[in-house]
C-alpha cells in the first residue's frame, strides 16, 4: 500500500516516466485514504495520493481479464521495469510474475516487495507488523513493558528505499549482460538489515538489547532535555565535547576526575542528565542553542512539523515544493533530497484515474484504444 507507491515516487522524481496500472473504477488503495477527510485532502484528493502519486502516469487496466493480462503484456513487452507491492503469489496468479514476464522482454526488471520475500510462508503485513517481527519495537520508547514503533512507517518507507536501490543496481547490471533481473524485497529483510551494530551486538553477547528512549548507550550525556519552552537535545560524543559542556552550562560540580571519561559518565549517567535537566528548564531551547553552539556543543532542538518546514537549510534546498492541481490550488509536500547535478526538478500533480491510458498505449506502442475498453 505504501512501500511500492513510494519507491515508483522516488523514481519518478528522478525522472523516470511511471505508468500507475490500476483497476479500473476503483483505482488504487490510497486513492480513497482520506479523501473526504477536510483537514487532509484538497479537491477531494487525499494526502496519500497527493502525495505518492507526483509525476506518475495512471492507466486503467483489469489484469484478472484476458484482455486485460493482453494489454498490460504489450505494455511490458517495451518497458524496462515493473513493480509490484502484492500479496505473496499474487503475481503468479495474475500470469505476470518474472517467469512470464521475460518471456515477452527478456530484458525486463521486475521488483517484488512484499512483507516476507519470495518465501512458503503467507503472513499478513503492515508497517507496523513488521516493526514488530523485526524485533525494531522492542528497542523502541522507554522502557520493555512498553514498546512503540516509529512515529514514522519506517518498514513500509525503509523496503521502498531498497526497492530503488535495487532497481538501479539492476539497470547496471543489465548494461552489461544484456539481461533483465528480479529484485525481491522483504520488509522484514529491509528492517533487520536497518539493525545493523543493534544485531551484531546481541550475537555477541547473545542479551536482547532494551529501550532507552533518547539515551545512547556508549555515550553522556546524549538526551534530551524540557527548557521552558520546548525541548532540546545534546550528544556528548567525543571527549572533547565535555569540558566544552561544563563550561557553557557552568557545571562546575560535575567536572570531577572520574567524569572526564566516557565510562567514568556511564556510571554517573543519572545525576548527570539531572543537573543537566536543571539548567535547561531555566530557558528558552532558542538561548541555549546559541550558547551551546557558541561553545562547539552538538545540539539541535525537537521541532515540530511547523518548526521544521522554516528552516532555512531545508528551504534553500527546495524540500518544501508546491504542487499545482487543475483547480488552480496547490499543495505543498517534501521535494526529492537527491540533488543531482544537471538535473532539473519538476513536481506533477498526481493523475486521475486513467488519465493516461490513451496516451500511454499510443506512445508506447502506437496503439488506439480508449479508456472503455479496459
Amino acid at each position: 500500500m505504501l512501500a511500492g507507491p513510494y519507491t515508483t515516487m522516488v523514481l519518478a522524481d528522478l525522472g523516470a516516466e511511471v505508468v500507475k496500472i490500476e483497476q479500473p473504477k476503483t483505482g488504487d488503495i490510497t486513492r480513497n485514504l482520506l479523501k473526504d477527510d477536510p483537514k487532509y485532502s484538497l479537491d477531494g484528493i487525499g494526502a496519500y495520493h497527493l502525495t505518492l502519486g507526483r509525476n506518475k502516469k495512471s492507466v486503467e487496466l483489469d489484469l484478472k481479464s484476458e484482455d486485460g493480462s493482453k494489454l498490460f503484456k504489450e505494455l511490458v513487452s517495451v518497458a524496462d521495469v515493473v513493480v509490484d507491492n502484492f500479496s505473496q503469489g499474487v503475481t503468479k496468479r495474475l500470469g505476470i510474475d518474472h517467469q512470464s514476464l521475460k518471456k515477452v522482454n527478456p530484458k525486463i526488471i521486475t521488483c517484488s516487495i512484499s512483507g516476507f520475500g519470495d518465501t512458503e510462508v503467507n503472513r499478513p503485513a503492515y508497517d507496523n507488523l513488521i516493526q514488530g517481527y523485526a524485533g525494531a519495537m522492542s528497542i523502541t520508547g522507554t522502557d520493555k513493558e512498553n514498546p512503540v514503533k516509529s512515529g514514522i512507517p519506517i518498514a513500509d518507507l525503509g523496503a521502498g528505499l531498497y526497492a530503488v536501490i535495487g532497481i538501479l543496481s539492476a539497470i547496471h547490471s543489465r548494461e552489461k549482460n544484456d539481461l533483465g533481473e528480479h529484485v525481491d524485497i522483504s520488509m522484514l529483510d529491509t528492517q533487520v538489515s536497518l539493525l545493523t551494530y543493534m544485531a551484531t551486538m546481541h550475537f555477541l553477547s547473545g542479551e536482547n538489547p532494551e529501550p532507552i528512549g533518547n539515551q545512547h548507550m556508549n555515550h553522556v550525556p546524549f538526551n534530551s532535555y524540557k527548557t521552558s519552552d520546548g525541548f532540546i537535545q545534546i550528544g556528548v560524543v567525543a571527549e572533547d565535547f565535555w569540558p566544552s559542556l561544563i563550561e557553557a552550562l557552568d557545571l562546575r560540580q560535575l567536572d570531577t576526575e572520574e567524569n572526564k571519561v566516557r565510562s567514568g559518565r556511564l556510571k554517573n549517567r543519572e545525576n548527570i542528565d539531572q543537573a543537566v535537566q536543571e539548567v535547561f528548564i531555566t530557558n528558552t531551547t532558542e538561548y541555549w542553542l546559541k550558547i551551546l553552539q557558541e561553545h562547539r556543543v552538538p545540539c539541535g532542538p525537537i521541532n515540530t512539523l511547523s518548526e521544521t518546514f522554516q528552516d532555512a537549510d531545508l528551504l534553500k534546498r527546495n524540500m518544501i515544493v508546491e504542487v499545482l492541481q487543475d483547480s488552480g490550488a496547490s499543495v505543498k509536500m517534501p521535494g526529492n533530497p537527491v540533488k543531482i547535478s544537471n538535473h532539473d526538478e519538476e513536481f506533477r500533480r498526481s493523475p486521475k484515474l486513467g488519465e493516461h491510458t490513451s496516451e500511454i498505449f499510443k506512445d508506447w506502442l502506437n496503439k488506439d484504444i480508449s479508456v472503455d475498453q479496459n
